[in-house]
C-alpha cells in the first residue's frame, strides 16, 4: 500500500468518476483503472460499486477512505513541518472561508501575510460552513474561518471553534412597514428595538438551510415562538436585504455586514433584544489534534490581530 494508491482511492471517491479523477491525477485512466483493481485484489475486496450518480464506496471502500484520509493527512503535515525548517520561505496554506466574510477579512489579512511570507502560497476554499467542516474533517483544509455553530446547536465534536468575536444580528425592513413606528428606542441598542413577536405575520425573506445565518434566524424565530411564511430564500444575503428594502418581507442579517453594501433604497434597520440571543460567533476552526505549521499559525495570528483591533 502507497501514498500514490491511497490518493488514488481518495481522489476517485471524491469525483465518483474514473475519467475525472484520471484528469486531476494526471495519469491515463486505463492506467488508474487498472490500480484500482490491483488494489481490490490485495485486500481482497471490491472498493467501488457502480451507483446512479457514478462510483459508490463499499462499506470496506469506506473504511479505506477513511484511513487513506487520515494518512495523507499525516504525510501533509509532515510538508508543512519541512516547510517550518525553511523558516517560512517556502510551502502553502490551504484554508476556508465563507464568500461573503472573505470580502470583509481577507483584504485587511492577506497584504500584511504577504508582506511577510511572501513565498507561501495561499490556497484559499470559499464555500459554505457545512462544506469547510467536511474538509476539516477530511483533511483538505488547515483550518477555516467561518463562524460557530449557533448557541443551542450541536457543535461538531471533531472540531475545535476558537472564537474571536461576537456580532448581533439586525432586522432589515422597509420604512413603509408600519412596524417601523412601533420599534422603541433603548439604551445599550445601535437601533430602535422591535420585539420579535410582532413579525409573526409578516412574510419572511430567508437563506438557505445550511447557511449559518439561516441557523441565527431559525433560533431567533424559535425563540419568539413564531412562524413567519417563507416568502423567499436566497444564498445571497444582499439580494434579501434589497427585497426587505422594497417592502417583500423582512430579513435578518448580522450588523457586521450592515455597512458593506450601500444602496439606493436601504431598508431600515432595527435591533433584537438581547434575550433572543440574534448573534454570531466569528471563530477559527481546526480539527483536534491536528498540526498547524508556522504558517497556519502567524496567518491566524494576524487574524487575531486584525479582529482585536476591529473590535475596539
Amino acid at each position: 500500500m502507497t501514498t500514490r494508491e491511497l490518493l488514488y482511492v481518495k481522489t476517485v471517491a471524491d469525483t465518483h468518476n474514473i475519467s475525472k479523477a484520471a484528469k486531476k491525477l494526471f495519469v491515463a485512466q486505463p492506467s488508474l483503472s487498472q490500480s484500482l483493481q490491483r488494489i481490490e485484489e490485495s485486500i481482497g475486496t471490491k472498493i467501488f460499486i457502480r451507483g446512479s450518480e457514478g462510483l459508490k464506496l463499499t462499506y470496506a471502500g469506506e473504511r479505506y477512505y477513511q484511513m487513506a484520509c487520515k494518512i495523507l493527512k499525516i504525510y501533509d503535515d509532515f510538508e508543512s513541518e519541512i516547510s517550518d525548517m525553511n523558516d517560512l520561505k517556502t510551502g502553502h496554506i490551504s484554508f476556508g472561508i465563507t464568500n461573503h466574510l472573505g470580502a470583509i477579512i481577507l483584504p485587511m489579512i492577506i497584504p500584511q501575510f504577504k508582506d511577510e511570507c511572501p513565498g507561501i502560497h495561499l490556497d484559499i476554499f470559499e464555500g459554505s460552513t457545512e462544506l469547510q467542516e467536511e474538509k476539516l474533517i477530511s483533511g483538505d483544509l488547515d483550518f477555516s474561518v467561518m463562524h460557530a455553530p449557533v448557541e443551542g446547536t450541536e457543535a461538531n465534536p471533531s472540531l475545535n471553534y476558537e472564537i474571536l468575536a461576537r456580532h448581533p444580528f439586525v432586522l432589515a425592513i422597509s420604512s413603509k412597514n408600519p412596524l417601523v413606528q412601533q420599534a422603541v428606542p433603548m439604551e445599550g441598542y445601535p437601533y430602535p428595538v422591535l420585539d420579535v413577536k410582532l413579525l409573526a405575520d409578516q412574510p419572511l425573506l430567508t437563506l438557505l438551510k445550511e447557511q449559518r445565518i439561516r441557523h441565527v434566524t431559525d433560533s431567533v424565530l424559535k425563540k419568539a415562538g413564531i412562524h413567519p411564511e417563507i416568502k423567499f430564500v436566497s444564498r445571497n444575503y444582499m439580494t434579501l436585504e434589497k427585497l426587505a428594502a422594497e417592502d417583500i418581507g423582512f430579513t435578518l442579517l448580522p450588523s457586521d455586514y450592515v455597512n458593506v453594501n450601500r444602496y439606493d433604497n436601504p431598508p431600515v434597520f432595527l435591533s433584537i433584544d438581547k434575550k433572543y440571543s440574534a448573534y454570531w460567533s466569528l471563530c477559527i476552526t481546526t480539527l483536534k489534534g491536528a498540526f498547524l505549521s508556522r504558517a497556519d499559525e502567524r496567518f491566524i495570528q494576524i487574524i487575531r490581530d486584525k479582529m482585536s483591533t476591529r473590535e475596539r
